[in-house]
């Protein structure tokens, strides 16, 4: 006979199996069963104490989602241009064991999903199918010219400008 049991704090649930026959069709568990609870993420009460209505705030996600709807596809395209040269950089400093924040690359490769899932949409409302969208991804993937991301011009310009700053105090 086989025996588990499975002990969290204040409370122990045992498993016991008997010996199953093989003419048996019916189930040989024996232990105690545990009710399944569904728990459903409930809001607190839509009142406050002092009578006035709660105000429901707009996700993270969905204000981002918002934002990303507003642009035209063309912005759209540069941004995953820009967001992808900074993954690129993360990569670098990463591969150079340099300083940078490991979350970066989650949130940055969700933003350009969801940039790219806002595109598609656009191309399903237009008509535009499965084959022919993969087409145009590849001229449009074709058709970019490299330049440095953002956070790479930033850091430029402020070694330009502390280059220029010195060399106002040496003149």
């Amino acid at each position: 006979m086989l025996s588990l049991s499975i002990a969290s704090t204040g409370t122990a649930v045992n498993f016991l199996r008997g010996t199953v026959s093989s003419t048996s069709t019916s189930s040989s568990f024996h232990g105690d069963r545990i009710p399944h609870r569904v728990s459903a993420r409930v809001p607190a009460a839509a009142i406050t104490s002092d009578g006035k209505p709660l105000t429901v705030k707009m996700s993270k996600r969905e204000a981002e989602l918002k934002d990303i709807r507003a642009k035209t596809t063309e912005e759209l395209n540069e941004e995953v241009i820009d967001l992808k040269g900074e993954l690129f950089m993360l990569r670098l400093q990463k591969s150079a064991r340099n300083e940078f924040k490991s979350s970066d690359f989650r949130r940055m490769k969700k933003q350009v999903a969801r940039i790219l899932t806002v595109r598609r949409e656009r191309e399903i409302e237009e008509g535009i199918g499965k084959r022919l969208s993969r087409k145009l991804d590849r001229q449009w993937k074709k058709s970019i010219v490299v330049r440095p991301p953002p956070s790479l011009k930033k850091l430029q310009e402020e070694e330009a400008a502390e280059e220029a700053a010195e060399a106002a105090k040496s003149a």
